[in-house]
């Protein structure tokens, strides 16, 4: 039998260091070469993966699934109903006048613009309706721990469920 040549011919490629790596090799007893004895050799061969294309895994590139879950659907249209009624009451006045009516009219329209590219599966869009989650769940924590009002506990506790949903790899995998 052909026995490989311990010291493979250098290569072109192949630097100082990486040659005196190729020309060493583990020795076992007797001087024998150590792939006799089950000790690997100092470098392998790069594996070979044959199912990587067929297989899906969680890093697969930006847009490749296409089309919205309907939970995403579900959520977009939650928020751009809230924010629209949000929206109204801070023009209306519900929120007091000044600063707070208006950051409150200029929040629920970032919101409700994040919903639109949300639904076309932007990430801009994701980002906005997940920040939104996130500062509507911190509001009603804040505004509950305030005024103890049962409403606000749940609404909080539904914003940071769909958080959590809009978190997931199976939502930002369908983003553009």
């Amino acid at each position: 039998m052909n026995s490989p040549d311990p010291h493979p011919a250098a290569s072109p490629s192949r630097t100082p260091a990486q040659e005196s790596i190729f020309s060493e090799q583990p020795t076992g007893n007797a001087g024998q070469p150590a792939q006799q004895h089950g000790i690997p050799p100092a470098v392998s061969p790069a594996a070979q993966d044959t199912g990587f294309a067929s297989r899906h895994l969680p890093g697969t590139p930006a847009g490749e699934l296409k089309g919205m879950l309907p939970g995403m659907a579900f959520i977009a249209l939650y928020l751009l109903l809230l924010s629209a009624l949000n929206a109204v009451a801070a023009v209306q006045g519900v929120y007091g006048v000044g600063l707070a009516r208006y950051g409150i009219f200029i929040l629920c329209t970032l919101m409700a613009i994040g919903v639109f590219g949300f639904l076309r599966l932007r990430r801009w869009g994701w980002s906005l309706v997940t920040a939104g989650f996130l500062l509507l769940a911190a509001g009603d924590f804040y505004f509950y721990s305030r005024r103890h009002i049962g409403f606000l506990l749940i609404r909080a506790l539904f914003s940071i469920v769909f958080f959590l949903y809009l978190s997931r790899t199976e939502v930002r995998e369908r983003l553009h």
